[in-house]
């Protein structure tokens, strides 16, 4: 069976300058990946290049989802399929509710075109009440006046109500006081127990949220290549020793 995510010697430029110099990895069914690596290594690059953003540029490499060369699709399309981005610093969007996002959001994944409200209002308090979240939370506008603890959670609302296959999480720790964290790592792990056969992607600089969501794979990036992958006994060398350890293991 092919890894739901698979990169084959991916490089990605900005304009002139590549940030990622051939990031080779995959992520099967039901596992948890985690990508750590300091600020400049190319970990956001990454995951706005798993988006499709159109200011980054595969220059060489392929991105395939369950096997299919998804490297031209663009974001809508990667979505329909099944891939899920939960983004380090959610925007806000004034006027426009939770619950009408996530029906728009929801109709593109599910490909109906008019989306009943009374369905998605129902998902929405469903899954609110499992995840511990105000029910009076659909009907604010998105990110609006959200604390970092509620930005971050109404992504997993959403994660929860696409069904992805693939959930890449970019520094879903970024900014979160330790109760807000372990908050946010218990969601993820709501969301795994319903579906298993998830995979995850965990982008972050430290281990306290793999303390929580207890990686199967980790890989360190620097300088825009994986420099070592292994188990979870790499991100505890991480917090140990620190990235720069793991220089001299780049490949040349």
């Amino acid at each position: 069976m092919a890894p739901v995510l698979e990169l084959d010697d991916l490089h990605v430029a900005v304009g002139d300058h590549e940030i990622l110099r051939g990031v080779s990895l995959a992520v099967p069914e039901g596992e948890v990946h985690a990508l750590m690596g300091p600020n400049g290594s190319g970990k956001s690059t990454l995951a706005k290049t798993l988006l499709a953003d159109p200011g980054y540029t595969v220059t060489a490499g392929r991105i395939r989802f369950r096997g299919e060369d998804v490297t031209d699709l663009g974001p809508d399309g990667r979505a329909a399929r099944g891939m899920f981005l939960g983004f380090q610093h959610p925007e806000a969007i004034p006027g426009v509710s939770v619950l009408n996002f996530l029906r728009q959001a929801l109709a593109n994944r599910k490909g109906i075109a008019d989306f009943s409200v009374l369905e998605v209002r129902m998902a929405v308090l469903a899954w609110s009440g499992r995840l511990g979240m105000d029910d009076r939370f659909v009907s604010r506008y998105l990110n609006e006046g959200f604390s970092g603890g509620e930005r971050k959670k109404n992504e997993i609302l959403q994660m929860a109500l696409m069904e992805p296959d693939l959930a890449v999480l970019d520094e879903p720790d970024s900014g979160l006081d330790i109760d807000a964290l372990v908050d946010v790592a218990r969601s993820i792990q709501e969301i795994r127990a319903d579906r298993p056969a998830l995979a995850l992607l965990v982008i972050t600089h430290y281990q306290r949220i793999l303390d929580h969501l207890a990686p199967d794979r980790v890989h360190v990036l620097l300088d825009g290549r994986i420099a070592v992958s292994g188990g979870p006994e790499v991100a505890a060398r991480v917090e140990r020793d620190g990235f720069d350890a793991f220089r001299t293991e780049v490949s040349a």
